[in-house]
């Protein structure tokens, strides 16, 4: 699937009672709420998604939607391109009606859906993307940090002078 579309649709309750399920890939950068929070470029983002059906631990129906991939940010220290891993699963308990989704969703901490009609895969995969995404990317871990220091050294004429800054 490259995008939101009519392939993208499925019963909720029907992969639940029968333990079914439904994958595909989307690009992230066709995803109106994730776009814009996306580095610039015209390349590719594909994000691996799964929706399996079953029951919780109660015994309920639901369906559990899985996302991989790796999304491209900026980081917010040096301006790089920052490529960030994506692996998120959530299980999604299902209620027939809005009564059901109340009573539901007041008894259990965990995600409801009301699936009184076919749901859009599409739209549940931009919903669990927007989940992993940091409000300010940064390269945090120890092989990038060297990375990210020299870009921002690049930067300034007189790196030094930032140095007290960076480490205070």
């Amino acid at each position: 699937m490259s995008g939101p579309g009519p392939d993208s649709r499925f019963d909720a309750f029907k992969l639940a009672a029968r333990a079914l399920s439904v994958s595909g890939s989307v690009d992230a950068r066709c995803l109106p709420n994730v776009a814009d929070s996306l580095a610039p470029g015209d390349d590719p983002a594909p994000i691996a998604w799964t929706v399996e059906g079953g029951a919780s631990a109660e015994g309920r129906p639901a369906i559990s939607i899985g996302i991989e991939g790796v999304v491209p940010l900026v980081c917010q220290r040096c301006l790089a391109r920052l490529d960030w891993p994506v692996s998120q699963r959530t299980e999604v308990l299902l209620a027939h009606d809005e009564g059901e989704l109340e009573r539901l969703d007041a008894e259990t901490e965990g995600e409801v859906v009301l699936a009184d009609q076919q749901l859009d895969a599409a739209a549940m995969v931009e919903d669990e993307l927007v989940l992993p995404l940091p409000f300010a990317a940064g390269q945090i871990y120890a092989s990038t940090l060297s990375f990210c220091t020299k870009n921002i050294l690049r930067r300034f004429r007189r790196p030094m002078r930032i140095i007290p800054s960076m480490t205070g």
